[in-house]
């Protein structure tokens, strides 16, 4: 899969396994990548399996939270990081 790297940044790249790790790889491709990223993961995963691993996300910033809301017609309140946010604020929370 040819993803921006810069959206692994804290990640050995080419360790990365795609299909284990998948949940990881659709929330920084949604939080920090490109177009272009989000049209390579929608083939590589399919918008099922997208929908399926952000509804168990625990944390994803209100910008992606609110696309994902909107992409799959679902209430936010459906999405674990909106009813169970992190304990802790991120540090940059517009």
């Amino acid at each position: 899969m040819q993803l921006s790297k810069v959206i692994f940044w804290d990640t050995d790249y080419s360790r990365i396994d795609w299909e284990k790790k998948a949940r990881y790889v659709i929330a920084r491709v949604l939080m920090y990548g490109t177009v272009s990223d989000w049209n390579v993961i929608k083939a590589f995963y399919g918008l099922e399996r997208i929908k399926e691993e952000m509804l168990k996300e625990r944390s994803l910033d209100k910008k992606t939270l609110s696309f994902l809301s909107c992409i799959f017609e679902l209430p936010k309140e459906k999405f674990r990081c909106y009813t169970e946010p992190q304990p802790y604020p991120p540090h940059w929370n517009f």
